[in-house]
Parts: C-alpha cells; sequence; structure tokens
C-alpha cells in the first residue's frame, strides 16, 4: 500500500488559534492527545463548537463533551496505529473519506469523478507546500509559508464508494 507522509504543521494550530482570537491559550492546556483529537475532529466542528470545547476547564470535562456529541467515537473507533497515521498526516490507499478528512482537513477542491467503476467516485484535490526543510505541509489560505515554500504540488484523491482507491501527485497548483 503506498502511503503519501505529511506533518501538519505546528503553524495550522497556531493559525486557528489566531482565528478564535484569545484561544492561543486555551489550545495550550490541552494535553498532546487532546491536542491530536482536537485536530483530527475540529474539521466536523463550526465556530461555536471550538469555542465551546475550548471554553471547558478540565479533559474529564471536555472528553464529556466529545462523547455526548458523538465526536469521540469517530476518532477513537480506529485502532491507535490508524489514529497515529491520522495525527501526523500519513494518508494511503484504503482509508475512508472520513480518515483522510481528520488527516488533512477539507480538500481545496471536490468535485465528482465520471467514468469510474464505482457507485460514488469523488475527486479531492489537496495543495501541498514544502519548506527549507523538506517537511511537506497542507496549504491552507493564507498561509505564510507560501511566500517562503521551495515546492508546491496537488494531490488528486480518487475516493471511490467512500474509499481512497488512487493518489496522483500532480507538480504546481
Amino acid at each position: 500500500m503506498h502511503t503519501f507522509r505529511f506533518l501538519k504543521m505546528v503553524a495550522f494550530v497556531s493559525f486557528a488559534a489566531l482565528l478564535f482570537s484569545g484561544c492561543g491559550g486555551k489550545l495550550k492546556r490541552l494535553s498532546s492527545a487532546e491536542l491530536s483529537h482536537y485536530n483530527a475532529l475540529k474539521v466536523w466542528w463550526d465556530v461555536d463548537e471550538k469555542k465551546s470545547y475550548l471554553k471547558l476547564k478540565t479533559e474529564p470535562e471536555r472528553s464529556a463533551w466529545l462523547k455526548s456529541r458523538g465526536y469521540w467515537d469517530r476518532f477513537y473507533q480506529y485502532p491507535e496505529e490508524r489514529r497515529a497515521e491520522i495525527v501526523a498526516g500519513s494518508v494511503g490507499v484504503g482509508w475512508t473519506y472520513d480518515q483522510v478528512y481528520m488527516a488533512w482537513g477539507q480538500p481545496h477542491q471536490k468535485r465528482m469523478a465520471a467514468g469510474r467503476q464505482a457507485e460514488r467516485s469523488e475527486l479531492y484535490v489537496y495543495r501541498f507546500e514544502t519548506d527549507y526543510e523538506g517537511v511537506m505541509h497542507v496549504w491552507y489560505p493564507n498561509s505564510k509559508l507560501t511566500r517562503e515554500a521551495i515546492e508546491m504540488f496537488r494531490l488528486e484523491v480518487y475516493v471511490d464508494d467512500g474509499v481512497v482507491v488512487k493518489m496522483d501527485r500532480q507538480e504546481g497548483w
């Protein structure tokens, strides 16, 4: 199985902190396990849910919040090894759409893929940029890294019936 390994940027967490003014300190108080599932699960939350989660003062309160809304099982249904791959952004063929979404967030583009042998076939296009140290990062709007990126490329992810079946790297955006 071919896997693309990318690191999620620490700056991505900082970007989230900028979006929600005053949340930077609240993110710092999360344990590493909480920060991992926060980063994986926040892709499904709106601004109010993010604020609501971060307002909670203790880890048991935050865990109960996740469980009461069904988010806990969305991440913890997977074995520890797969959760570690999600957190690391190591996406591969055979992954579900939910796993890709938790690892890389919302795709830059999403469209139906015609002419494929599946009931539902979609193409997700992700943009990536490589920093001067050779580390690849998922691109996000207004990324400060883009000005200094030494390489930019896109990854076309084909998802047939909810499962990744093919991943093609394309140079440039």
